[in-house]
């Protein structure tokens, strides 16, 4: 039963996923949250920001992870086919009947009302994950991170890839010295 649920939540996440990625992540983080309750928000978006770092199609590195997490290898192996194959055929459906009515007004409609609502989707998810920091940083700490973060991507031009890593090492040890303190005590 296992097996067949995560097929069935990045199946899901594939198949409604139109337009790559960015678009996937909140169906994922749904399914894999929300509905079947693997994981919680910051095992998420721990895993969501170690999948940013690596190359390749992010939707794909999380269903690896998550399914290996889930249901070991055969996990893996299930979530990576079940997002992957429902983006190849409907890649060959949609291009081969998108194709031919390219030009059609309601074709160029349709493609443009997608990114409006994948930018609400990110910013729900995004409006989720400050709540979440809050939690834990309280809001200046919360608010500092995002506006520090913001500024060595944006303003310095350091790659998000790396700002990730440094804030995750930043974590480990933070909690590595907590440890060693109740430790001590």
């Amino acid at each position: 039963m296992k097996q067949w649920d995560i097929f069935i939540a990045f199946f899901r996440s594939g198949m409604l996923g139109y337009g790559g990625g960015p678009s996937s992540i909140p169906l994922v983080h749904k399914e894999v949250v929300g509905t079947y309750k693997w994981m919680s928000d910051d095992e998420f978006s721990d895993i969501l920001a170690l999948a940013n770092t690596l190359p390749g199609p992010i939707n794909t590195k999380m269903a690896g992870y998550i399914g290996y997490r889930v249901g070991g290898y055969l996990g893996m192996l299930n979530a990576i086919v079940a997002s992957i194959v429902p983006t190849i055929i409907l890649m060959i459906i949609l291009l081969t009947t998108l194709s031919s009515f390219k030009d059609q007004p309601w074709v160029q409609g349709m493609t443009k009302a997608v990114l409006p609502v994948v930018g609400v989707m990110l910013g729900v998810l995004t409006w989720d994950f400050v709540t979440k920091s809050k939690q834990g940083l309280g809001w200046t700490g919360a608010i500092l991170l995002i506006v520090t973060s913001f500024l060595a991507i944006e303003i310095l031009d350091i790659h998000p890839g790396i700002v990730i890593i440094i804030l995750l090492a930043a974590a480990v040890l933070k909690k590595n010295k907590a440890e060693k303190g109740e430790a001590k005590a």
